[in-house]
């Protein structure tokens, strides 16, 4: 079967990008090639949760319907994708996309400019001491660790958004756990003095080495969740138990959209 020429698949109320990791990775890297635009570009990378949760959050489906470019982050998206006759043709992490892309400027003719915005206390410097070990071409140009509830603190917001602007980055990794990540970045990629901004998730902690990621043979199989799981039921497991009851409802009812049309 030829490829599709179709550049993105609408499912579950996105419009996810039909692109690779190597290609997000080169996309996210012309972006922050380019000059400074009026507004910051966001990428965001749904997971089952996401699609849950885009269901009946309203200001959720409007961050991602004014994002840059939307990744599948997680494998039941893509089994869903194959299964619906919309495939994607893999699963693109955003724990996979930073390495990626932190990876690719050592490639780049200047540093990437980089600013880590989120995770604990003390986690981002760790992940920044750790970014400047592995990556050649990357320069952490600066951190902040918001305090929780800032989003709803008119003083503490504006203090991370001013942060972002002191250091002007290309690219803005943000880790403030989803659906927060997401619509805050919405509500302000106007006001951020980035290039990109990456809705990332745990990814700064995995950086830090505050968390480790599934073995890959899990990651390859699909089966990442059960790690996580695993490493944290108290937090997780109300989360997947409901979106394992919703998840196939949607499925279903994408199904009977997609044989009615």
């Amino acid at each position: 079967m030829k490829p599709s020429s179709v550049s993105h698949v609408s499912l579950f109320g996105m419009k996810i990008d039909r692109v690779t990791l190597r290609g997000a990775t080169d996309r996210v890297m012309d972006w922050c090639r380019d000059s400074r635009g009026e507004s910051c570009r966001y990428v965001v990378t749904p997971n089952v949760d996401h699609a849950v949760q885009l269901s009946h959050n309203v200001p959720l489906q409007l961050s991602y319907a004014g994002a840059a470019m939307v990744l599948a982050d997680g494998a039941p998206i893509v089994g869903a994708s194959r299964l619906l006759g919309q495939a994607l043709p893999e699963r693109v992490a955003g724990s996979d996309l930073v390495p990626s892309v932190l990876a690719a400027a050592a490639d780049s003719e200047r540093p990437l400019r980089v600013f880590l915005l989120g995770a604990g206390p003390g986690v981002a410097e760790r992940a920044a001491a750790n970014i400047h070990e592995n990556y050649a071409g990357v320069e952490i140009v600066g951190t902040h660790c918001p305090p929780l509830g800032f989003e709803h603190d008119s003083e503490a917001n504006q203090a991370a958004i001013d942060a972002v602007a002191a250091a002007k980055p290309d690219l803005l990794v943000v880790g403030l756990g989803a659906p927060k990540q997401e619509l805050w970045v919405a509500k302000h990629h106007e006001q951020l003095d980035a290039k990109v901004a990456l809705c990332a998730g745990a990814t700064i902690d995995f950086l830090a080495g505050e968390k480790k990621r599934s073995p890959v043979w899990l990651q390859r199989l699909g089966l990442e969740w059960f790690h996580r799981l695993a490493t944290e039921p108290r937090r997780l497991l109300r989360r997947y138990a409901t979106d394992a009851l919703v998840f196939p409802q949607l499925v279903w009812r994408e199904w009977r959209r997609a044989g009615s049309v």
